[in-house]
């Protein structure tokens, strides 16, 4: 039996596993608020002169998208028994704009895993996250490691 993802410790992952989860709806509303807010550049603030730049119209900051994506991250992947946060972020990259209308959903990939050698109350597990479209498109992608409590550490 599979253990449920916000029930599981480290030895429950697998390399290999992949999982689809989440949807959501990205509006105009959202891509505005959050540029003025932190990227206030004109293609994510005003329509009129996003309309007027190499995008054609409006796009989501990539960084609103990477919002999105841990945010869906948080609410159906990571235990919260387990999840003791990340080290970073090996790469990350955006390879399409994310625009209002558009719906997201996160694939994520586990690549590796490794108990740690210094503190073996805990493991790293790498994963791949790839945030796509409505159309199944590769919209964002990010390459990073996290932080999981061991089950026999719990005990």
């Amino acid at each position: 039996m599979t253990v449920p993802l916000k029930e599981r410790y480290f030895e429950d992952y697998a390399v290999g596993e992949v999982f689809v989860y989440g949807d959501h709806a990205i509006t105009e509303e959202e891509v505005v608020g959050f540029a003025r807010r932190y990227d206030p550049q004109p293609f994510h603030v005003d329509p009129e002169a996003a309309r007027d730049s190499i995008y054609g119209g409006l796009i989501a900051s990539g960084w609103m998208t990477g919002a999105v994506m841990m945010r869906m991250l948080v609410d159906h992947f990571i235990s919260p028994l387990s999840g003791m946060g990340s080290p970073g972020i090996d790469e990350l990259r955006w390879h399409k704009p994310v625009r209002p209308g558009d719906r997201l959903r996160v694939r994520l990939t586990l690549l590796d895993k490794r108990r740690s050698a210094t503190r073996p109350d805990r493991g790293l597990i790498q994963v791949q996250q790839e945030a796509l479209n409505q159309d199944g498109e590769v919209v964002m992608t990010i390459r990073s490691w996290g932080l999981y409590r061991c089950r026999d550490a719990a005990t």
